[in-house]
């Protein structure tokens, strides 16, 4: 199985696009949300083409592949226009004997990390800034943000597949890889 993941969309219909055709190129089989799918919120500069009524409707196109949670710049009313849940404040999902625990960051992050088994896989959204390491036998991963990218980071998402995390940027390069032993 092959899963496309993107964090912190906050509206933009111009990098919905472009993540969306790259979650075709790569043949992922389900893309991961790690929220703030819809706005972009009072600290984050207005993104490129803005436009969250259109970002829903093309996210509801593809609303049968995903899996979303909750972002500080989601509400209730988003459930009015999106064809998916996305209020839930994590998600778990298993992949190849290990769990992947699916947040935004805002709740659960490094400082306030669930309880997990050694080998499990935290991976979150909210900072805009891509990580991929291994701490206390623990998988921590961040894709960064595929819109308002901070700390002179790409615009990014990440790719899942045969035991490896790839972090790529919209040409196609690797930023950072790890693998999930």
């Amino acid at each position: 199985m092959k899963i496309f993941f993107m964090s912190d969309i906050h509206g933009s219909l111009y990098y919905t696009k472009k993540a969306l055709e790259k979650f075709k190129e790569e043949g992922a089989d389900y893309i991961v949300i790690l929220g703030d799918e819809l706005y972009h919120g009072a600290r984050n500069p207005l993104p490129l083409e803005y436009n969250p009524k259109e970002v829903a409707k093309l996210l509801n196109s593809f609303a049968d592949k995903i899996i979303a949670v909750r972002g500080n710049c989601d509400s209730e009313v988003d459930e009015m226009v999106i064809d998916f849940p996305i209020m839930a404040t994590y998600s778990t999902i298993l992949y190849n004997g290990k769990r992947l625990f699916l947040t935004h960051g805002h709740i659960y992050n490094e400082v306030n990390m669930p309880k997990l088994s050694s080998g499990d896989i935290f991976i979150y959204g909210h900072t805009h800034v891509l990580k991929a390491e291994k701490a206390n036998d623990i998988f921590i991963i961040n894709p960064g943000s595929i819109t308002l990218p901070k700390e002179n980071n790409p615009n990014t998402y990440g790719i899942l597949e045969d035991n490896f995390f790839k972090i790529k940027d919209f040409e196609d390069n690797i930023i950072k890889k790890i693998f999930i032993e």
